[in-house]
C-alpha cells in the first residue's frame, strides 16, 4: 500500500475534507426522525459537537450554556481562568493585540502558574448552574489536576496533548500511565490526540472513555507548519475508527473517538461523522458565538509555548449566537450556523437512523466537490467560496 516517493521510500495517500464526498443513499429519512446522540461513559450526550478547550472558545459561563443545549464543551485548566481571578482584561488584551504582537503576548499573558484553587473554583461555577463539567489537561498535570477536578465534582476529565501515547519516555518528569490513571479516576475520562490505528490502539488499551483524533488541523494551529506532523482528518478517523471496531470485536468494549479540529462548517462535520467518527471537537465555530469569551478572536491551545509556539491568533468575527451556530435559525450561507440541522439532515439524505448507521455511508474520492458549478459563487466570494 502506499505509493513511491524516491528511491526505496513508500508513502500513503491520505485524504481531507476537501478531496472526499459522500454519496446519498438508496432511502432516505425525515431529518426530524434522525438521532445523533452518542454515548461517553455512562452519559448519553444529546448532541455530538463538543466545544474545543480553548481560552476564546470557552469559559465557565459558555461551558453552562453549551450544557443547556446538550452538548459539551471542555474548560482547558493550563488556560487564563486557572491563572487569574478575572481574566476578562486578559482576553481584551490578546483581542486588542496586533497579530505581530498577539503571540508575544499570549506567551507573557500565560507564564503565571496554574492555581490549584481557581481549578475547583471554576469547576463548582459550571456546575452549580446546572452545567456539565469537562476540563482539560496536559498529560504531565493529569494527576494532580484530575484529583482536584474530581474533588470539586468535574463530570469528565480529558488528558490532552499534541501527541499522546501509551509508552511516553522522559527524564525530566515522570510519565503519567494512563492505564492506571484512567483505572483510577472515578469520571469518565478521554485521552489524545493521536492519528494512526496502532497508537489508536495503544491508547484503547489504557482502557479510556474516549480518543481524540487529530494533530494539527485546527484554524489557529501552526503545528502542521512548525513540526511538520499531521494526517489529514479523514484518513485519520477512518483509521482510528478501524482500531476502535477492532477492539470493540476483541472486547466487547466500546470506545468512542472523537474527531478533534479541521471543521468549521456543517459539511465537515458530516464527513467526520460518516468516516466513523462518534462525535467532533471544534473551536473556530464556536469562537463566532456572542458567548465566546475571545470577542471574535481565536487562538490556539499551543500557542503559549515559551520556546516553540504553535498556534496563531486567528480573527473570526462575532456572527450569532451560540444557539443560532448549534441550532439555527441560520442567517449565513457558508453552513457555518444550524450545525445539528446540517448533521441531521445529511443523516437524512443516506438515509441513515442513528450516528452508528451514519459512519456506513459510502464515500467517494472527489477533488471537484468545492468547485464543480461554483465559478459564481468563487467570483463573487460568496456561499463555498467565501474566504472571509
Amino acid at each position: 500500500m502506499g505509493e513511491w516517493i524516491g528511491r526505496g521510500r513508500k508513502a500513503r495517500r491520505a485524504y481531507g475534507f476537501d478531496e472526499i464526498a459522500l454519496v446519498p443513499g438508496t432511502k432516505t429519512i425525515d431529518p426530524e426522525d434522525t438521532d445523533c446522540s452518542w454515548q461517553l461513559g455512562d452519559r448519553k450526550i444529546e448532541l455530538p459537537i463538543v466545544a474545543a478547550a480553548m481560552d476564546g472558545v470557552v469559559s465557565p459561563s459558555f461551558a453552562i450554556a453549551m450544557s443547556k443545549l446538550g452538548g459539551l464543551a471542555i474548560l482547558n485548566l493550563e488556560g487564563v481562568w486557572t491563572r487569574y481571578d478575572d481574566p476578562s482584561d486578559i482576553l481584551q488584551e490578546i483581542a486588542n493585540a496586533t497579530p505581530e504582537r498577539a503571540t508575544e503576548l499570549v506567551q507573557k499573558l500565560y507564564q503565571p502558574e496554574v492555581r490549584e484553587d481557581l481549578i475547583g473554583r471554576r469547576i463548582e461555577e459550571i456546575k452549580s448552574a446546572g452545567g456539565t463539567a469537562i476540563v482539560s489537561s496536559i498529560p504531565m498535570k493529569a494527576e494532580r489536576f484530575g484529583e482536584l477536578s474530581v474533588e470539586a465534582g468535574v463530570d469528565f476529565f480529558v488528558v490532552q496533548g499534541t501527541v499522546v501515547s501509551k509508552y511516553h519516555q522522559a527524564t525530566n518528569y515522570k510519565s503519567v500511565d494512563l492505564e492506571a490513571f484512567c483505572k483510577k479516576m472515578p469520571v469518565p475520562v478521554i485521552v489524545g490526540n493521536c492519528v494512526t490505528y496502532e497508537t489508536c490502539l495503544d491508547l484503547m488499551s489504557c482502557n479510556p472513555d474516549g480518543i481524540l483524533v487529530g494533530i494539527g488541523p485546527g484554524a489557529a494551529c501552526t503545528t502542521r507548519g512548525v513540526l511538520g506532523l499531521g494526517v489529514p482528518q479523514v484518513t485519520a478517523t477512518v483509521d482510528c475508527s478501524a482500531a476502535r471496531d477492532y477492539y470493540y470485536k476483541r472486547t466487547g468494549r466500546y470506545i468512542p473517538i472523537i474527531t478533534d479540529g479541521g471543521m468549521s462548517v456543517g459539511g465537515e462535520i458530516c464527513k467526520a461523522l460518516a468516516s466513523g467518527s462518534d462525535a467532533v471537537v471544534i473551536g473556530s465555530a464556536f469562537a463566532k458565538a456572542k458567548e465566546a469569551p475571545g470577542g471574535g478572536f481565536h487562538w490556539g491551545m499551543a500557542t503559549p509555548h515559551r520556546h516553540l509556539p504553535r498556534g496563531t491568533r486567528i480573527k473570526v468575527g462575532t456572527t450569532g449566537t451560540l444557539e443560532q451556530i448549534l441550532l439555527g435559525p441560520a442567517h449565513l450561507d457558508d453552513g457555518s450556523q444550524n450545525l445539528i440541522g446540517a448533521i441531521k439532515t445529511c443523516m437524512g439524505n443516506v438515509g441513515a437512523p442513528t450516528l452508528h448507521d451514519f459512519q456506513m455511508t459510502d464515500i467517494v474520492i472527489a477533488p471537484a466537490i468545492k468547485t464543480e458549478g461554483k465559478v459564481f459563487q468563487a467570483a463573487q466570494n460568496i456561499g463555498m467560496a467565501k474566504k472571509g
